[in-house]
């Protein structure tokens, strides 16, 4: 029996559903996220996205409703893994300075283990509402870790007469600054950046 031009069109696209490479949510955030930070993410359009996707626009709107809410998806991604570090035990009890080095350590992990999602995150301007509110929440992760600087500091296992926000800043320079040089699976594994970034945070670069 000949197809009606309706029951045609519904077959064809269905056969173009099933032609669509095989990405979910998930794949393509990760290609988005690589897409942003190498154009920026406002010189990125939907268009630039496809293409890279190796589908079309509308197959992007298949997963997510916007671009916008890639960029969310992406930066939630980054801070969530941030933000649990802190909400762990072992960043709220024992001595400061243990407290900070389990901080600094689950950073880096979350920094080297999420690399482009840090990066982007990183890398705001705070030109959207969702870049705005992803660097408040940015903003209290650095200010906990500065409290716990602090405490460390009044205990005595931190030096105190170097000024704490000098103290903060270069911490959060150091590491920081793994999103622009380290590169995953390469001579430094995850572990040994760690140790030597603890290492030179809290006992210096002298030679014993």
């Amino acid at each position: 029996m000949p197809s009606t031009p309706s029951a045609a069109s519904g077959a064809a696209a269905g056969a173009t559903r099933r032609g669509r490479p095989g990405y979910d949510q998930q794949s393509v955030l990760t290609i988005a996220v690589d897409v942003f930070n190498k154009h920026g993410y406002e010189a990125t359009s939907m268009g630039i996205l496809a293409e890279n996707l190796g589908i079309t626009k509308s197959a992007i709107y298949h997963h997510v409703p916007s671009k916008g809410d890639l960029l969310r998806l992406a930066l939630d991604n980054a801070l969530d893994g941030l933000e649990a570090v802190l909400d762990d035990a072992r960043a709220s009890n024992g001595p400061a300075d243990e407290q900070l080095e389990f901080v600094l350590r689950g950073t880096i992990q979350v920094l080297t283990e999420r690399l482009p999602f840090v990066t982007l995150l990183l890398r705001l301007r705070g030109n959207t509402e969702i870049e705005r509110d992803a660097l408040a929440r940015r903003r209290e992760f650095d200010h906990r870790v500065a409290q716990l600087v602090d405490a460390a500091r009044s205990e005595g296992s931190l030096r105190s007469d170097i000024d704490p926000r000098t103290t903060t800043r270069l911490l959060f320079g150091t590491i920081n600054s793994i999103v622009e040089w380290y590169k995953p699976g390469g001579p430094i594994s995850q572990e040994k950046l760690a140790d030597d970034i603890i290492l030179m945070v809290f006992h210096g670069l002298h030679s014993s």
